[in-house]
C-alpha cells in the first residue's frame, strides 16, 4: 500500500481518482488548491503527488517546482488537459516522473501509478528489495549492493536500474526505457539514456549493464 496525495481543484475528478487509486489499496489524500497542496506535500512527503496543472492561485507549475525544489526525489505524477508537446516536455525535465493527458482512463491511470511505484517482481524476495543473480535493490533506500559493498543511486540511475533487473535477460530498447525511466513516448534527441547508463556503469562493478548491439542494454540473470 502506498500514499498517495492527489491535488486536482476539480472535486469530482478528484473522488474519482481517489476512488480508483484507493480501490488498488492505496492510502489516498485529497487537496483541492495548489497552496493546500504544495503544504501537505512537503509535510507528509508521500510516495507519489499525482498533481493537476491547471489551478487558480498556485498552479501545477508552481506545486511541482515547490516540491522538487525541497525535496528532488519526490515523485509527481502530472495529470493535465494541457497535452502539449511542450508542457509535458517542461514537466518531465523539471522533474516529474510521467504525464497523463485528460481524459484519461481509470486503467491507464491505475497502471501508470503502479509503474512508478516500488514493488514486488519475479525477481523479488521481498516487497522491498529485489535482486538478480549476485545484485539486490533496495527499494526504500535506493541502494545497490553489490559483492559486498552498497552505494546509494540517483532518482534516474535507480529507475533505470530497477527496469532493467525486472527484466533481467530480456534486453531493454533505448524507447523502452525512454518511456519507462523518463516517462517519454518521443524520441527527445538527446543521449539521456546513454548518459544514464554511464553514471550508472561507473557506480557498478564489472560489465553487468551490457550493451546489446542494435538492440539496447540488459542484465543478464546470473
Amino acid at each position: 500500500m502506498a500514499r498517495i496525495l492527489v491535488i486536482d481543484d476539480e472535486p469530482e475528478l478528484a473522488r474519482f481518482v481517489r476512488r480508483a487509486l484507493e480501490n488498488e489499496g492505496h492510502q489516498v489524500a485529497v487537496s483541492t488548491g495548489g497552496a493546500e497542496g504544495l503544504s501537505r506535500a512537503l509535510a507528509d512527503r508521500p510516495d507519489l503527488v499525482v498533481l493537476d496543472l491547471r489551478m487558480p492561485g498556485v498552479n501545477g507549475q508552481a506545486v511541482l517546482g515547490g516540491v522538487l525544489a525541497q525535496d528532488a526525489e519526490q515523485k509527481v505524477l502530472v495529470l493535465s488537459a494541457a497535452a502539449d508537446v511542450e508542457t509535458r516536455v517542461e514537466c518531465l525535465e523539471r522533474g516529474a516522473v510521467d504525464f497523463l493527458a485528460k481524459p484519461f482512463s481509470v486503467r491507464e491511470l491505475v497502471a501508470r501509478v503502479r509503474a512508478r511505484l516500488p514493488g514486488s517482481s519475479p525477481h523479488s524476495g521481498g516487497g522491498d528489495i529485489v535482486s538478480v543473480g549476485g545484485m539486490t535493490l533496495d527499494l526504500r533506500r535506493r541502494q545497490v549492493g553489490m559483492n559486498g559493498r552498497t552505494c546509494e543511486l540517483s532518482h534516474r540511475e535507480f529507475l533505470l536500474l530497477l527496469c532493467l533487473m525486472r527484466r533481467a535477460g530480456v534486453p531493454c530498447s533505448r524507447a523502452e526505457l525512454l518511456s519507462e525511466v523518463w516517462g517519454y513516448d518521443f524520441d527527445p534527441g538527446t543521449n539521456v539514456v546513454e548518459a544514464c547508463v554511464a553514471r550508472l556503469r561507473s557506480k557498478l562493478p564489472g560489465d553487468v549493464v551490457r550493451t546489446v548491439r542494435n538492440v539496447g542494454y540488459e542484465i543478464q540473470p546470473a
